[in-house]
């Protein structure tokens, strides 16, 4: 269990608070993470990490000299918001360009993603790297899809290093891509780990046994064993990592290899180093040399019980890299030459929102938006436990509570822009950086990215008509399926948004009043939530337990449809302005 914490919604940002105050002469806050507190390179690349909390060292412990320039962190075990990434890259930006690098998780890629098209359109160049070194989450054929674990260290490090060397955006890039090409993780873990406030663990492992693959999230790895020996651990670990070599190394022998032994929360470091002697045991018989080998915690998942194997095949370039000093908080090699510390900044937290000027018509529209998530928000409530168990059927559980912690902040944002004279469309755009800052994560992204696209059809000007509802659901339907790159079949929730959006597109083009078409089209929605349990996921971290998942319906798809189906009598009675009040109807 964890034992010390205040308010658990206040953990994340409690161990930042914590975090910085200790390494204040390597980090300093930001809004959304941390940075260097010490001076770049002018016109340098800026590699910028990040993740969700819960996973210390990464991915704050990694900023400093010789390793990244900043890292945005959100909350526990949930993605940073775009903003929080923009933020942090802004702040940490060299004028030489951003590079973007994460592990591999959707939640990271849809926020990573929509932040690299922000800077990119304020004009600072930026670029993408996914790690993808667990071996377990998705075949060698399918490496795009596998998880970044411990590798995610090697990736940063080589990228941070080219950096400072001075190289381009693109050579920075480039080193960081095949670094990545070139490391190779497997992990087991014999406990879960209990997040703070709660009192059971997020996910578990049966008494006895081995999860061997299981993720840093709890995603189901490729099956279970006994507990070992750490002798017939080392063996394993080994073992599955040299059955599978990168693609230009045709013999393992006589090859020089940085080595990660990586302890998950709560295997002790004696414990590492008594499965280390065995591991270097076992690649000095295979002809291979260790270089620099790194045992302790890098990458972790809380207090879970489980270690990583990482091996990372050394080239020349690569080698050099690897070797180069470093010193940021949780991990130093070498001597570096300290650099010159930054003059004290204050942090902003509050940062100032410009309310462009709204119609009446709109204003009046962004009263009644109000009670729409209102609406919306109390409906997530009333069902985020029943939500996070379908979740943890084939995830990790956390949809509920993902889903909870995002609706409450877009309706608290929305009442705070209503007092502000804010139109519909701004009041729904700040709505949607509210959820997607709040909740993080996969769902956060995409109900940001939802909110957004129907703020921006509906604009501070025009009264929305049926048309424009319509249209802003469409909307939002192209961006989640161009960003999450999810279709219809995948089992997620566009399963649900696709034949909702096109129902109620149809009906309003056929000229039914705005009512009876959202009606049709929340049927519709309900009948193809309930669908989903037919389906196997082919996205996201249930996509390795497809078979687990069968009779259960996606959580996403869930949600949706209970908030579609919600909504619906708020609009009884309506025609043609589905968010005026009924009592207002003629």
């Amino acid at each position: 269990m964890t034992y010390l914490f205040n308010k658990p919604s206040a953990f994340a940002n409690e161990l930042i608070e914590g975090f910085v105050a200790a390494h204040a002469a390597k980090v300093r806050q930001v809004p959304g993470g941390v940075v260097r507190s010490t001076r770049s390179k002018p016109g340098s690349v800026a590699v910028v990490i990040g993740g969700g909390s819960g996973h210390y060292p990464a991915f704050a412990g990694l900023v400093g000299q010789g390793m990244a320039h900043g890292a945005a962190m959100g909350n526990l075990f949930a993605s940073p918001s775009a903003q929080q990434i923009c933020t942090v890259a802004r702040a940490a930006n060299n004028g030489g360009g951003v590079l973007l690098t994460f592990g591999n998780y959707a939640g990271d890629v849809l926020h990573f993603g929509l932040a690299r098209d922000r800077l990119i359109a304020e004009g600072i160049p930026c670029e993408i790297v996914l790690v993808t070194d667990d071996i377990s989450s998705a075949s060698k054929a399918e490496r795009e899809k596998r998880r970044g674990v411990a590798g995610d260290l090697v990736v940063f490090k080589a990228a941070a290093v080219a950096a400072e060397q001075g190289l381009s955006l693109v050579e920075v890039t480039r080193i960081a891509r095949l670094a990545n090409q070139r490391i190779r993780s497997f992990g087991v873990a014999f406990s879960g780990c209990t997040l703070p406030g709660a009192d059971h663990p997020l996910f578990s492992v049966p008494q006895g046994k081995m999860a061997l693959g299981m993720g840093i999230h709890g995603e189901p790895g490729i099956g279970e064993s006994d507990i070992p020996t750490a002798d017939e651990l080392a063996e394993v670990l080994v073992k599955s990592l040299l059955d599978e070599l990168p693609d230009d190394v045709a013999n393992a022998r006589g090859q020089r290899v940085g080595v990660i032994l990586n302890g998950l929360g709560s295997v002790k470091y004696e414990e590492l180093f008594v499965v280390y002697r065995r591991i270097a045991q076992l690649l000095s018989e295979a002809g291979i040399e260790a270089v620099d080998a790194e045992v302790g915690e890098f990458v972790t998942s809380f207090n879970m019980a489980g270690a990583s194997l990482t091996l990372f095949w050394l080239d020349e370039e690569l080698e050099a890299l690897w070797r180069a000093p470093a010193d940021a908080p949780a991990f130093r090699k070498g001597s570096v030459i300290a650099a010159e510390p930054l003059a004290a900044q204050k942090i902003d937290e509050a940062v100032t929102i410009n309310v462009p000027h709204a119609s009446e018509a709109s204003k009046k529209a962004a009263q009644c938006m109000v009670g729409v998530l209102n609406n919306l928000a109390q409906t997530i409530v009333t069902h985020a436990d029943e939500l996070g168990r379908i979740d943890a059927v084939a995830g990790d559980g956390d949809h509920g509570i993902g889903m909870e912690r995002g609706a409450l902040a877009a309706a608290e944002k929305a009442a705070e822009m209503l007092l502000r004279g804010a139109g519909a469309g701004t009041l729904l755009q700040q709505s949607a950086d509210a959820w997607a800052d709040r909740a993080g994560g996969t769902s956060g992204a995409l109900w940001g990215m939802a909110l957004n696209a129907l703020g921006t059809v509906f604009g501070d000007e025009k009264y929305p008509d049926a048309h424009s509802v319509a249209e802003g659901v469409r909307k939002a339907k192209e961006g989640i399926m161009h960003f999450g790159k999810a279709k219809v079949g995948d089992k997620t929730l566009v399963d649900v948004l696709v034949p909702f959006s096109d129902t109620l597109s149809a009906r309003v083009q056929a000229g039914d009043d705005f009512a009876l078409a959202w009606e049709l089209a929340a049927q519709e929605a309900d009948t193809q939530a309930k669908a989903t349990a037919h389906l196997r996921p082919k996205m996201g971290r249930a996509r390795p337990l497809a078979e687990k998942s069968l009779g259960t319906p996606d959580a996403g798809a869930v949600s949706l449809a209970l908030i579609v189906n919600a909504l619906l009598p708020l609009f009884s009675g309506t025609k043609s302005s589905p968010i005026t009040p009924r009592e207002e109807q003629v």
